[in-house]
């Protein structure tokens, strides 16, 4: 039995497929149809265009890299598609990874040899191929080798030091009094005004009071602790504990974004004042400490040859229940936890790391592959309804994408095709962006708590706001544009993307405007998937009949009205916020959320259990 890791760590290569059939024989550039020997050299891969060709689909009649093929062929018809290697000896593969080879074949010395049962995965962002394996306890740790001589393990390894630690018992008793004192904290009230008074001295004062307030609570919880640590009230002394109680904050935001929504920013914002030189001089501290990933812990307990073990792949699995009955449910399970125990024991060091922290690793990136599921795969599920109900060149009128400027507060004009390749590349911008959204959240953190973080106050609009300039963020979202572009390999609107500036005043809130993306979707996915269930009810589907003329028809008005209106450029007051810019995209889907009260379909979405974009009751 197999775990289904590949639906967490890649795009589903169906839908993927699908769309670049689609899609690459009919894509222009600047309103031009594109030559095929002008945007792919012949030695190049086919799909991703940077890679030398290693195999030839001879179904497919194209060049594919190792990597590429192994991606786009390993479901579906494709997986039975042979190829042929560019080179003297020829060899026929399936979309297995199955090498079958002649007598005069010879495998590549980097090929990945697995004895064990193996589909090969790859994620496009980082171009690994990952393995799905079948649990063997006995089996060794497998060095899975992809084009370029990367390994899994160093993938892993790559990614894990963006993922935060998962917070133990103790350490969220600790989140709880800091929740608790930022609730009653005042402290950009009183901190981001325009005054006379000295502003270090309201920031050194307004510090005190905020751990005066957690010297409070630790006493009230713990008096005999409290005594020990407040004693002599010398805050500076306890320096490691309060650096260490906000790095907790920081570290349960990153894994739950929807969590601290009120309190957060504070929480940043007293730990980017605390390392202002003035203010470290006053207080004899700062409340900075690096946020603890796996990478960093493991490191730090000389583990890490635990990433490049094969069974890290079932020991953090994201089981899924759907098409599986119970007993196929319990029996993953069960592998999943018997990998963890195994894992645990293997590399247990007595005095140095514990089984249960090697489990708290473990757990900690299983948590990473379920927020790649709710966070990212609603976007692309987007992009698979734009696919299924909607072509550029089909145009159905009562359907059309197309908007003009001035007509229902659109503030671009395309017609159909343009409109479908602009929504088609910024759902892909969002899902490239929420697949390296806690390699972001690092950056940002770096950008906003670097210790020359100087800011200034400025009346952006929505009152006074830190203006600080972005540069980690604003490199790496130039990286991910530049991803976004190759893949839609034409780009519409402006790639300008607001960072310091009035739009976006500080890496904050550009971290809190991409955290919306899936509180928009989510919602709106949900409803259309539910659709079908509420419509067994035979007064409800005559209503929708007459109303909008049958099921698949209210499927397509709804997101024909989200892809028109949600990416029409709508939503700020002037085209420098809004637009066809990179943040304009966000705002008008936003704009598009505010106002689904006034929408004909509204009476569904609360049929569908809608309650609003936020998370919380009323919209």
């Amino acid at each position: 039995m197999k775990l289904e890791l590949g639906q967490i760590l890649v795009a589903d290569a169906e839908v993927l497929a699908q769309q670049e059939e689609r899609l690459s024989s009919v894509m222009p550039e600047n309103g031009v149809e594109q030559d095929e020997e002008m945007t792919v050299d012949e030695k190049l891969c086919i799909d991703c265009g940077d890679q030398p060709a290693e195999l030839f689909c001879t179904a497919c009649d194209e060049q594919f890299c190792i990597v590429c093929f192994g991606y786009l062929h390993r479901t579906g018809k494709r997986k039975d598609h042979l190829t042929k290697r560019y080179a003297e000896d020829v060899a026929e593969t399936n979309g297995n990874g199955e090498v079958r080879t002649s007598e005069a074949t010879v495998a590549p010395d980097n090929a990945s040899v697995n004895n064990m049962d193996m589909d090969d995965q790859s994620d496009p962002a980082s171009g690994v191929t990952t393995p799905n394996t079948t649990l063997s306890m006995s089996a060794e740790p497998i060095v899975i080798v992809s084009q370029g001589s990367a390994t899994f393990g160093s993938w892993l390894s790559q990614r894990t030091k963006y993922i935060p630690i998962r917070l133990t018992r103790g350490e969220r008793k600790l989140l709880r009094l800091l929740e608790a004192a930022l609730n009653v904290s005042e402290y950009t009230d009183k901190v981001d005004v325009l005054a006379y008074s000295s502003k270090a001295k309201r920031i050194v004062a307004q510090l005190q009071e905020i751990c005066s307030i957690l010297a409070g609570l630790v006493v009230a919880t713990d008096m005999k602790l409290g005594q020990e640590m407040f004693e002599d009230k010398d805050f500076a002394r306890n320096a490691k504990w309060f650096k260490k109680i906000f790095e907790i904050g920081r570290r349960y935001k990153i894994m739950n974004p929807e969590k601290m929504r009120d309190s957060f920013g504070k929480l940043m914002y007293m730990v980017m004042d605390s390392r202002l030189p003035e203010i470290q001089q006053v207080m004899g501290f700062d409340l900075y400490m690096p946020i603890l990933t796996v990478h960093s812990f493991l490191e730090s307990k000389d583990c890490l040859s635990l990433l490049e073990d094969n069974l890290v792949v079932p020991a953090t699995a994201e089981i899924y229940p759907d098409h599986k009955n119970r007993s196929q449910i319990q029996a993953e399970i069960k592998q999943k936890e018997m990998a963890i125990e195994t894992l645990a024991r293997r590399y247990h060091k007595p005095g140095v790391i514990s089984p249960d922290e090697i489990r708290q690793c473990l757990y900690s990136i299983g948590d990473n592959h379920s927020y790649l599921r709710s966070n990212k795969n609603p976007v692309e599920k987007m992009q698979k309804y734009l696919q299924q109900y909607f072509h550029p060149e089909k145009i159905e009128s009562e359907y059309t994408l197309a908007i003009s400027y001035g007509r229902a507060g659109a503030r671009l004009s395309h017609n159909h095709e343009k409109q479908f390749y602009y929504v088609n590349q910024s759902l892909t911008l969002w899902s490239i962006i929420m697949n390296d959204m806690f390699m972001l959240w690092s950056l940002a953190d770096q950008d906003l708590l670097s210790t020359n973080g100087r800011y200034r106050l400025l009346d952006t609009g929505q009152g006074l706001n830190r203006v600080q300039s972005c540069p980690a963020v604003s490199r790496a979202m130039q990286g991910v544009i530049s991803t976004a572009q190759k893949r839609a390999k034409s780009w519409i609107g402006s790639s300008v993307v607001h960072l310091g500036d009035r739009s976006v005043p500080n890496a904050w809130f550009f971290l809190d405007k991409y955290l919306q993306v899936p509180q928009i979707l989510n919602p709106l996915e949900s409803v259309i998937s539910n659709i079908d269930v509420v419509a067994r009810d035979p007064f409800v589907y005559d209503w929708i009949r007459s109303q909008f003329g049958g099921v698949e028809d209210l499927k397509k008005t709804i997101l024909c009205d989200f892809f028109k209106h949600a990416f029409d450029g709508s939503g700020a007051d002037n085209f420098s916020e809004a637009g066809s810019c990179i943040d304009g995209r966000l705002t008008s889907a936003w704009n598009w959320a505010n106002s689904i009260s006034k929408k004909p379909y509204l009476k569904i979405f609360l049929l569908c259990g809608f309650t609003g974009f936020n998370g919380t009751d009323g919209f």
